[in-house]
C-alpha cells in the first residue's frame, strides 16, 4: 500500500515510459539530459538540443494528466567523456526544462568529481538567473565530497537534495561513479 504522505517519481526517458507510468497512478516524473553534449550521447543516445525535443510530448502528456515533472541535469561539475562542463551550459539546460515546464531542476553532479569550491564557483554563476525554490542538488558520493557540496548549497538557499540509503546507485554510463551522498 501507498503511503499518501510520500510522493513516488518515476524517471520517464521517452513518452512510451510515461504511457506506461501513468498505469501505475503516479504523480511525479522525472525527465533527463546533461550538461555535456558527450555524456547525452552516451546516456540517451541524442544531442541535448534533441532531448528537449524528445521531452515534448513527454511534458504534454504529463501535464494534460496533472503530473508534475522534474528535470534533472547530469554532469553540472564534470563529464566522464569531454571533462569540464561550462556554468553556461548547466544555466542554459536548467533555463530550457523550467521553461519547458519542470517544477524542480536537479543539478547532477553524476561523477562526482564536484568540490565544494567547484560548486560554490557553479551556484554562484547560474543561481541569479534561476529561481533558488526549483533548484535541487543531486551529488555523488564518488570522491568523498558529496556532504560538503551539499553544506555549499544550504549556504547559496537550497533546500531540496536527493540522497540514497546508504549512498547506493551510480551510473551506468559514468564508470566509477559511486551512488549520491548518503540519506543517512
Amino acid at each position: 500500500t501507498r503511503n499518501p504522505e510520500c510522493v513516488y517519481p518515476v524517471l520517464v526517458p521517452n513518452l512510451k515510459g510515461l504511457e506506461t507510468a501513468l498505469a501505475c497512478n503516479i504523480s511525479e516524473i522525472g525527465i533527463f539530459t546533461a550538461a555535456s553534449e558527450a555524456f547525452c550521447k552516451k546516456n540517451i543516445n541524442c544531442s541535448i538540443k534533441e532531448s528537449y525535443e524528445r521531452f515534448a510530448p513527454t511534458i504534454e502528456l504529463a501535464k494534460k494528466n496533472n503530473i508534475t515533472i522534474r528535470g534533472y541535469v547530469s554532469c553540472v561539475a564534470g563529464c566522464p567523456y569531454q571533462g569540464d562542463v561550462s556554468h553556461g551550459s548547466v544555466g542554459e539546460v536548467s533555463q530550457k526544462l523550467l521553461e519547458m515546464g519542470c517544477s524542480e531542476i536537479s543539478l547532477g553532479d553524476t561523477i562526482g568529481v564536484g568540490t565544494p569550491g567547484k560548486i560554490n564557483e557553479l551556484l554562484k554563476t547560474i543561481l541569479p538567473f534561476l529561481p533558488i525554490e526549483n533548484v535541487a542538488l543531486h551529488m555523488h558520493d564518488t570522491y568523498g565530497q558529496a556532504l560538503g557540496n551539499v553544506y555549499v548549497g544550504l549556504d547559496h538557499g537550497i533546500r531540496v537534495f536527493d540522497s540514497s540509503v546508504a549512498g547506493l546507485g551510480g551510473c551506468p554510463y559514468a564508470r566509477g561513479a559511486s551512488g549520491n551522498v548518503a540519506t543517512e
